[in-house]
């Protein structure tokens, strides 16, 4: 696999230091509408700009559910043999909510890789917490060759312009590696709705927006 390191993984003692504040400061709680998963999640008061300004510039996305997450996260668990016996890989996985879900749904080895640090700390502790394992990667796969492996899920990446045309070249080689590729998103402003076939919607709720809930869809892009 062809990896551009984003930045190098952080020293044991820091790592231990973010896991200890997200135990201490972002309760368990199980999904929305995925009771089968449970995830240290984002609450009021829970401090999140102490720990961004004292160790990262990145804004805590792993630290909330997002809805194109969460509509890949259940279909893999209503639909087990997409995923079964398969080996994943979660882009952008953020709290790792479909790397688990691919997990539980059977998959035969599951890789979970995010840009941040932070999140690669909250993924271990969520995979943990759910009894399952998933390799965790810091990485930026998105300018590199296609991973060795049989199935691509990517929730919420095309909310910005440049992430998107990165992602859907990534995404391109994949496909011409013979790699499946599933898409999870509420339809953001750059979602390459051309490149995709809806297979499933899902009502779900979505990163600030508390208490509602939005449809998401569960793609095929090809």
């Amino acid at each position: 696999m062809s990896v551009s390191m984003n930045e190098p993984n952080e020293p044991g003692d820091v790592a231990d230091d973010v896991a200890a504040f997200i135990v201490a400061n972002l309760p368990v709680a199980p999904v929305t509408g995925i009771p089968e998963i449970r995830l240290h999640g984002a609450r009021p008061g829970s401090g999140l700009r102490r720990l961004t300004e004292r160790r990262s510039k990145l804004s805590p996305y792993w630290a909330y559910q997002w809805a194109g997450g969460a509509a890949l996260a259940r279909h893999l668990l209503d639909n087990p043999e997409t995923v079964r016996g398969r080996s994943v890989l979660d882009l952008g996985a953020g709290c790792g909510l479909v790397a688990i879900a691919a997990a539980k749904a059977g998959a035969g080895k599951v890789t979970a890789v995010d840009i941040d640090a932070h999140a690669i700390t909250a993924l271990r502790l969520n995979a943990a917490l759910n009894e399952v394992a998933v390799e965790p990667l810091l990485a930026d796969l998105t300018g590199g060759e296609p991973p060795h492996v049989d199935l691509l899920a990517v929730g919420d990446l095309f909310y910005e312009r440049r992430l998107a045309r990165r992602v859907s070249a990534f995404l391109d080689r994949c496909l011409a590696a013979g790699i499946t590729v599933l898409v999870g998103d509420p339809g953001r402003a750059h979602l390459p709705r051309e490149r995709l076939s809806v297979l499933a919607e899902y009502s779900v709720t979505d990163f600030g927006a508390a208490g509602t809930t939005t449809s998401a869809a569960v793609f095929a892009f090809g």
